[in-house]
This record gives C-alpha cells, sequence and structure tokens, in this order.
C-alpha cells in the first residue's frame, strides 16, 4: 500500500501508529538523499513490507512502485495533477495486480468542496481535450 499525504507531519504521526500497532513500513520524504531514496524505493519493491508512507511531493515523479496494488491519498493537494502523478507510481509497466485508489475526505467539509470542484474541473478539461467538440477546437 502506497500512503501519500501532503504533510511530512502527518507521516509521522502515522508512522508511529503504525509502530504501535506493529505494522512494518517504509518511509520516503524530500529530506532523504538520493541514495537512500532509491534504497527505499528498492526494499519497498522486493520485500513484504506492506505500508510506503510517501509525501506527495516527494512520491509524484521518478518512482516505479508495482509491488503497491492500493493508494491511497489521506490528505488532498490542491494541485490535481500533483496528486494523479502520485497515483500513478503504482500503474507502471510490471504492475501484475489490479491497483485501486482512494481519497480519504471529510463530509461535509471545505476540503470535500473543493475536490468537487477538481472534479468538475477535470471533466470540463476532459471534455475539451478528449472529444475535441468543445468550444475551443
Amino acid at each position: 500500500m502506497l500512503l501519500f499525504s501532503s504533510f511530512t507531519s502527518m507521516l509521522d504521526l502515522l508512522a508511529q501508529r503504525a509502530q504501535e500497532l506493529g505494522i512494518k513500513y517504509h518511509m520516503l520524504t524530500g529530506k532523504d538523499s538520493k541514495e537512500k531514496r532509491k534504497k527505499t524505493i528498492d526494499a519497498f519493491n522486493q520485500d513484504d513490507t506492506p505500508l510506503f508512507l510517501i509525501s506527495l511531493k516527494a512520491g509524484g515523479t521518478g518512482l516505479n512502485l508495482t509491488a503497491a496494488n492500493i493508494v491511497i491519498h489521506y490528505d488532498p493537494w490542491w494541485n490535481q495533477s500533483a496528486t494523479n502523478q502520485a497515483s500513478d507510481r503504482a500503474y507502471r509497466i510490471g504492475q501484475e495486480k489490479e491497483v485501486t485508489v482512494y481519497k480519504l475526505v471529510m463530509h461535509d467539509s471545505l476540503e470535500e468542496k473543493i475536490v468537487k470542484l477538481q472534479e468538475m474541473k477535470q471533466a470540463l478539461a476532459d471534455e475539451f481535450i478528449q472529444s475535441n467538440s468543445g468550444a475551443l477546437s
């Protein structure tokens, strides 16, 4: 499982809880050196650790994490493209499992309204790009 958060402080709390529950995990943040980053990624792809905690900015590009079949976005990032790019870390060449993506969003919150707005904007962009029937064409 890949669990993305926009905040490294949240990842620290999640790591603490995983330790309390006896859940093995790896963690990657933007503070990690290139060498540590590679070792952590290789370890996750090769061992039986079930959880990879990743800051959204550190996990957005250059990762191949096909050992995962679940992606969780713990808190939203306001840039939908960054969120999609992070999810794509599990959808790489060599992925043999079906991947499920979850976004955790608080009901009746500003967060929920922003996510709905993002979805509407994405649908509008898809209409123009995919159907070629939008006003721009």
